[in-house]
């Protein structure tokens, strides 16, 4: 990479912590961050206490939001702070401790691969014995409606530990302001075509503020979330599967209703209805699911051609000590 003054430079590795009430675990978590990149940034989600202060004091370029937004809004910090500092590597880590620091470079690692996000999960090669049962299965949920989705087959779709190239850092643009960002990120590379890849990790559930929120009531949420993507993204399987299972059962409702007149029985005002309406629905949504279908591609299309210039053109020119003027201060962003 060089810069508008024709000088080489190493690329600019960072760490980037959402934190939310964070004061007893931060400084060990920025710490144990510093030993593997050049950055560390902490996006202070209008936490009451000190965490903020404690981050700055240990050098830590930090981002606070005057109120609480939710851990999708931090991301979104995360990735604009990233982009802002000409970052070419980052890695987004929990600062509640669940995560080690250590592990940075197991997901670094693969970057240099070629990979665009590298996953830290909690459950390759046969990981994940001492996470609770029902997490497990919460999370294994969520895996499968991400795949049902997005088509994205991965092992942890909602780990917290995660590492992204250049592509992934200028690509992803999140949305939701809530827990369900994760998956969104997740649709997102699977939109811009980004190589996904997996390494193992190892969580700790035996912090005092493991999560800010329930798993039970963040799974739900996160599951919802997907079911209405899925609408737009999947409508075959959203509209035209259950459609055409509707009109099946109301084409056999109505064979069976034939057999009975033709035996010389007399036909059910219920039944007949039912049928009509089984029928009639089902083919609508079958229907339905298969134009939107055709018009998602459509759009899907005339995305790329839009933005594969913009991509050609793109160039970054930041210089490294401009990049790093702000790190061991508190930035506000409203």
């Amino acid at each position: 990479m060089f810069t508008n003054v024709g000088v080489e430079i190493l690329g600019l590795i960072i760490a980037a912590m959402p934190a939310y009430n964070e004061e007893r675990s931060i400084a060990r978590m920025v710490r144990g961050c510093k030993k593997h990149v050049d950055c560390v940034v902490v996006v202070d989600d209008g936490s009451s206490d000190q965490t903020a202060e404690i981050a700055a004091s240990e050098g830590a370029h930090v981002v606070r939001h005057e109120q609480n937004r939710g851990y999708g809004a931090a991301l979104q910090t995360c990735f604009e702070t990233a982009r802002s500092l000409g970052a070419t590597e980052m890695v987004i880590i929990d600062s509640d401790g669940q995560h080690d620091p250590g592990e940075i470079p197991k997901l670094l690692a693969p970057l240099g691969r070629g990979a665009d996000l590298v996953i830290g999960s909690r459950f390759c090669n046969g990981n994940g014995k001492d996470i609770p049962a029902y997490r497990k299965v919460g999370m294994k949920v969520l895996d499968i409606a991400t795949y049902l989705v997005g088509g994205i087959n991965v092992t942890d779709s909602q780990s917290g530990f995660r590492a992204y190239g250049r592509r992934a850092i200028d690509c992803i643009r999140i949305d939701d302001q809530g827990m369900s960002a994760g998956s969104e990120i997740l649709l997102q590379a699977k939109d811009n075509r980004l190589k996904v890849e997996e390494v193992e990790i190892h969580c700790r559930y035996d912090v005092e503020r493991g999560s800010t929120e329930h798993p039970v009531s963040h799974g739900v949420k996160v599951l919802l979330m997907l079911l209405q993507d899925m609408e737009l993204r999947r409508p075959l399987f959203y509209f035209t599967l259950p459609g055409m299972a509707l009109a099946a059962v109301g084409i056999g409702i109505g064979l069976e209703l034939l057999r009975v007149f033709y035996h010389g029985g007399q036909l059910s005002y219920g039944l007949t209805l039912l049928m009509i309406l089984l029928t009639l629905v089902g083919s609508f949504m079958a229907f339905t699911g298969i134009i939107l279908h055709a018009i998602a591609r459509l759009i899907d299309q005339s995305i790329k051609k839009i933005e594969r210039p913009r991509r050609a053109d793109a160039v970054r020119t930041d210089f490294w000590p401009e990049r790093l003027s702000g790190v061991g201060k508190v930035v506000r962003d409203n």
